[in-house]
């Protein structure tokens, strides 16, 4: 029986991953997409996420009262956590203080002083994880470790996440590479082909067919 690792796993790469050609928020391109929230804002993405994300916390010894992170990639993420925990709080963090009511930053969870771990969704450059962490401290949270989903290395955003969270340990529970492994090993046979609509072979552009988990074109549904 596969784990909730596993699982987890193979839901990213047939819900999340994408081949073709993108622009990154970064201003770069890539041949491949990762869009993580189509898998943790799933019924059975959530649950598998708020396990995977926890357990990897629980087994590192953080001990968080809190886990939170920048708006909206770790939304999803932070429910599902506290939801599977029963005792672990969540914190959001806008991009900017609100302009009315409170002018708060942060959501949620508000005792300062207290442990909490940062989360993302996807690692790039690792701005918004930075973001998320300098806004953690300057409140008065102690961050004891930031965590994303998949981080994609060719990017090198690990080097600034890690600085930024410096005393506190920066993981990955998935690699990009990990995503791409997974999908290229799924198979056209678990579905038939079915018309995409709107949308173009993740290779060529041409009008494609669904066969997941991939849009393909008949030229390239293998």
């Amino acid at each position: 029986m596969p784990s909730a690792r596993q699982e987890l796993l193979r839901l990213l790469a047939s819900k999340s991953f994408r081949l073709g050609q993108f622009k990154l928020s970064s201003g770069g391109t890539s041949d491949y997409y990762i869009d993580c929230r189509t898998t943790t804002l799933a019924a059975k993405g959530a649950r598998l996420t708020g396990q995977v994300v926890l357990d990897e916390i629980r087994n590192r010894g953080w001990k968080p009262k809190a886990i939170g992170g920048l708006t909206m990639g770790a939304d999803p993420i932070v429910v599902a956590v506290s939801v599977a925990s029963g005792d672990v709080d969540g914190f959001l963090v806008r991009k900017a203080e609100k302009q009315h009511g409170t002018g708060r930053r942060i959501e949620g969870f508000q005792e300062k002083g207290s442990r909490v771990v940062i989360v993302d969704d996807v690692c790039t450059t690792g701005s918004s994880t930075v973001q998320a962490i300098e806004a953690a401290r300057e409140f008065g949270f102690q961050v004891v470790g930031v965590l994303c989903l998949v981080e994609r290395e060719e990017a090198a955003g690990r080097p600034n996440v890690e600085k930024a969270a410096a005393p506190a340990p920066f993981i990955s529970v998935f690699t990009a590479s990990d995503v791409r492994q997974e999908h290229l090993l799924q198979t056209d046979e678990t579905s038939p082909g079915m018309p995409a609509a709107g949308s173009g072979c993740e290779i060529c552009g041409k009008p494609a067919m669904v066969h997941n988990p991939r849009i393909r074109c008949e030229a390239h549904k293998i």
